[in-house]
């Protein structure tokens, strides 16, 4: 080549890097081909029209060009990085590990490259050594907003939320207008359960940077769940705005039509008309390159308090399921993603997929009895854990179970690790309730797979065969309430253990509870109690003169208000001071909670969703509980548990004997004679193996 061709092609290198820096990338392309035309194994032209390849998503030819440019110098670290991104983006893990790797070594402090392999190293689930590559990164540039942000990003995802709080604000005192510091440390808050800091931090970030998506959609869903409908509403739709193609955020927009907690005057059927809508028009926005990502929006949302409504929701919550599963469907034939053949070993073997193996009132009532008795010649027990919390339950768990996986490293590794292990059967307690055990329980990763009532609804789910619930819980016909085929093993299903809390000093006279006037307990949650039933507290105050209603202050305060306004409206209508009568006291510790068991006198358990777990704390106490035998599942916990200890006289019939019920019971002089039957009955509640053996032959012959 002559001087004047190798002039020639040094200006045109330096005018297409020129471009390149500008985002010219098409012409800079076409001056990095006219290179190549003259000289096809130039390395910067190579190099350089793959970077241009990869920045426009075409990450195969990326690969062919920078690989070639590589040929000629395979010396240079920042081709080995450019080549690593995009095997990365082509989530070819190991080859874009190496490629991070040989960077490193030829250039030791080489940041981008220590960054990229962090963020290689935790896609592949290994993230003690991601962390430390996030670390050197953060040694090198200890003034590195971005540098900060990584690791706090990792630390998060271990649980560590302490030391990536610490990390998110050194960002943000290096750099205060760093959008997506602000949206992270907001995740990060949300993810302790502090709303109102999660809350700032997402409207700080899209002060900052208005376009951000993912803040728009995380603050919408705040919003939605304290209530704020409308508003939520509009953070959906501005991320919408900033990104069409968004999924999370046009699957909320259709899960924000179902309510919470009904204010007055709203029709829930109204509600549930325009969820059924939305759902047919999300079904059919989910066609052609958007059904790659449809995966990324299941379980984000979903339509969990349809089971606070007192009606039969198979058919609603059925089309849900399809869509489910037919998103997930697509991603698991993508990933080529099929269960293994069962273990030949003379065992079955059992998967349980949960978000609560740890203190929550699915293990307390389902879980733990299970994986104490569960016949270990007979059967292997291999739990994965979706949650982060850790605690005393998560070690006896674990310590009872053949193998025992906490999920950190994403949907795709799980899934394979669960289907790698030839499980003959999985169970999934609370389908529902966690959005990876949604996004797992609709595909299919075991020949059998069954739901619990952990969520007492039924999934909808076509993955789902069979749905596991109690003699005692269910109506004659209870089999029309499920999309599964149900399996009603015997009395109350589960083997419950007592909790054996020793009750703490708690002064009710301090909240401004009137100690003298009959108390009664009102444990749930505000989406549980229906405005047509706030008149049955207006009835009962209205008949005994003095008494206390004591409801709880929920942790979504927007719920809570709504509650008390409904209530404050019903009292007034009937000429009383809702003052007078309700008390919220603040959420208690169990401790607490089991003191106010103590000196209550009456539990009124709420109607359409019982309680399960707190009526067994209420007979854990010796207090009487009124409750209402619901036509469903959910609406006959309570009532299960009175009729198995033989106390059928606390079951209403209807609205009016619930009334009558609370009002005799507050006024009988006798209660200290119903406290002792309690306590000399409710033996039958506790250590009952049945329900286990029941399962062990259902699943014997299920997986025959």
């Amino acid at each position: 080549m002559t001087s004047d061709s190798v002039s020639s092609q040094e200006k045109t290198i330096a005018s297409a890097i020129q471009h390149h820096q500008a985002g010219n990338l098409d012409r800079a392309a076409s001056l990095y081909r006219e290179i190549l035309a003259v000289e096809p194994d130039h390395f910067d032209a190579l190099h350089l029209l793959g970077v241009i390849a990869q920045q426009q998503g075409q990450n195969g030819e990326a690969v062919e060009l920078i690989r070639r440019a590589i040929l000629r110098n395979p010396a240079a670290h920042t081709a080995l990085n450019n080549l690593g991104l995009a095997y990365l983006r082509m989530a070819d893990l190991d080859e874009a590990r190496d490629c991070f790797d040989r960077a490193i070594g030829l250039q030791p402090n080489y940041v981008d490259a220590h960054t990229n392999l962090g963020v290689c190293l935790q896609a592949l689930g290994q993230l003690e050594l991601a962390t430390a590559e996030f670390r050197s990164v953060v040694a090198l540039q200890p003034q590195s907003a971005p540098a900060h942000n990584n690791l706090a990003g990792i630390l998060h995802t271990q649980g560590k939320s302490g030391e990536a709080i610490e990390h998110y604000r050194t960002a943000l005192g290096i750099d205060p207008n760093f959008a997506e510091a602000h949206f992270n440390l907001a995740r990060t808050f949300e993810t302790l359960g502090d709303t109102a800091q999660a809350l700032g931090g997402y409207q700080e970030a899209l002060l900052l940077k208005p376009e951000l998506a993912e803040a728009n959609l995380y603050l919408g869903s705040i919003l939605q769940s304290q209530g704020m409908f409308e508003d939520a509403v509009a953070s959906y739709a501005a991320a919408i705005a900033s990104d069409p193609n968004f999924v999370e955020a046009r699957w909320a927009l259709a899960m924000s039509q179902l309510g919470l907690v009904f204010g007055i005057g709203d029709d829930p059927a109204e509600f549930r008309a325009a969820f059924s809508r939305a759902l047919v028009e999300l079904d059919a926005w989910f066609q052609g390159a958007r059904l790659n990502d449809g995966y990324k929006a299941v379980g984000s949302q979903g339509p969990f308090y349809l089971a606070y409504q007192e009606v039969n929701n198979v058919e609603i919550l059925s089309q849900y399921g399809a869509l489910c599963t037919r998103l997930m469907a697509h991603w698991q034939q993508a990933q080529r993603l099929a269960p293994a053949p069962q273990r030949p070993d003379g065992k079955i073997h059992i998967g349980i997929v949960s978000a609560y193996f740890r203190d929550h009132s699915v293990w307390n009532a389902i879980l733990k009895g299970l994986c104490r008795h569960i016949d270990r010649d007979r059967f292997a027990l291999h739990l994965f854990y979706t949650g982060k919390v850790r605690d005393a339950e998560t070690d006896f768990a674990k310590a009872h179970s053949t193998q025992f996986v906490q999920a950190s490293a994403g949907l795709e590794r799980l899934a394979k690790e669960i289907a790698m292990q030839g499980l003959a059967a999985i169970i999934y307690p609370e389908v529902g309730m966690d959005a990876m055990t949604m996004k797992l329980a609709s595909t299919r990763l075991a020949p059998v797979q069954l739901a619990a009532w952990g969520h007492p609804e039924t999934s909808g789910l076509p993955t789902i065969d069979y749905y596991l619930s109690a003699a005692d819980f269910e109506p004659v016909d209870a089999q029309h309430n499920y999309s599964e085929q149900l399996i009603a093993l015997p009395n109350l299903g589960c083997c419950y253990e007592s909790l054996e809390v020793e009750p703490a000093t708690l002064d009710l006279e301090a909240f401004g509870v009137d100690v003298s006037a009959p108390i009664f307990v009102c444990p749930g949650t505000p989406f549980k109690y229906s405005p047509d039933r706030d008149r049955l507290f207006v009835q009962i105050a209205q008949e005994l003169g003095r008494c206390q209603f004591i409801f709880f202050d929920y942790d979504q305060q927007n719920l809570s208000e709504k509650l008390k306004e409904r209530l404050q409206v019903a009292f007034e209508d009937a000429g009383l001071y809702l003052e007078e009568f309700v008390v919220f006291l603040p959420w208690l510790s169990r401790s607490q909670f089991y003191a106010l068991l103590k000196r209550a006198d009456v539990f009124l358990d709420t109607i359409g969703f019982s309680g399960f777990n707190t009526a067994m704390q209420a007979i854990e106490c010796g207090l009487p509980i009124v409750t209402h035998r619901g036509h469903f599942m959910r609406g006959r916990f309570a009532s299960a548990i009175l009729r198995r200890m033989g106390l059928n006289e606390l079951v209403a019939s209807s609205d009016d004997d619930y009334v009558k019920l609370a009002i005799d019971l507050a006024r009988s002089p006798d209660r200290h004679q119903l406290r002792e039957r309690i306590e000399t009955s409710r033996a039958v509640l506790f250590g009952d193996v049945a329900p286990i053996r029941a399962l062990e032959d259902f699943l014997v012959d299920v997986c025959r």
